[in-house]
């Protein structure tokens, strides 16, 4: 199974690609993020998450796309772009008929370090445990985008018994 794992933001929309044969052999086939310019208008910021992410698409055909839940931040502004950020990428999703799974972040920390309150660094290290990495994946997002996709996995596999 191939999942994509999907961080949203305006500016960097964390993502990464995983390869599943099983819950316990998985193996990152590439992460990064998807950038916008800031002097961009907002329409073109999200053209542009839009087309980076409809390449990243075609070039490994996932079958389960794996999405942070939107959840509610302190400044009203960062919610909205992230909103917006978001919508395009289900938009994006929808038009290519994937299957979409959202996870909340707190679910996300319990699958990866059993604990639902793990800290930024703690996350990060269990997905380079996890995909045998020399390294924590850079930047953050592109990591959080690799635990989206974990999450999902181990949320899949233990459906399945």
């Amino acid at each position: 199974m191939i999942v994509l794992g999907i961080d949203p933001g305006i500016a960097l929309t964390g993502w990464g690609i995983i390869d599943a044969q099983s819950r316990d052999k998985i193996k990152a086939l590439q992460y990064g993020c998807i950038t916008t310019i800031p002097s961009q208008t907002t329409i073109e910021r999200i053209q542009s998450i839009n087309t980076q992410l409809q390449k990243i698409i075609d070039i490994y055909q996932p079958q389960n796309i794996a999405i942070e839940e939107l959840f509610f931040l302190k400044r009203a502004s960062s919610i909205a772009l992230i909103g917006q950020a978001r919508g395009a990428i289900l938009l994006t999703i929808a038009q290519n008929r994937i299957k979409l799974y959202e996870y909340n972040p707190r679910r996300v920390k319990l699958a990866l370090t059993g604990y639902g309150s793990a800290d930024k660094h703690q996350m990060q290290h269990m997905v380079k445990t996890f995909l045998g990495l020399s390294e924590i994946p850079k930047p953050d997002d592109a990591a959080d985008a690799l635990a989206m996709a974990i999450c999902h996995i181990h949320t899949a596999w233990t459906q399945k018994r």
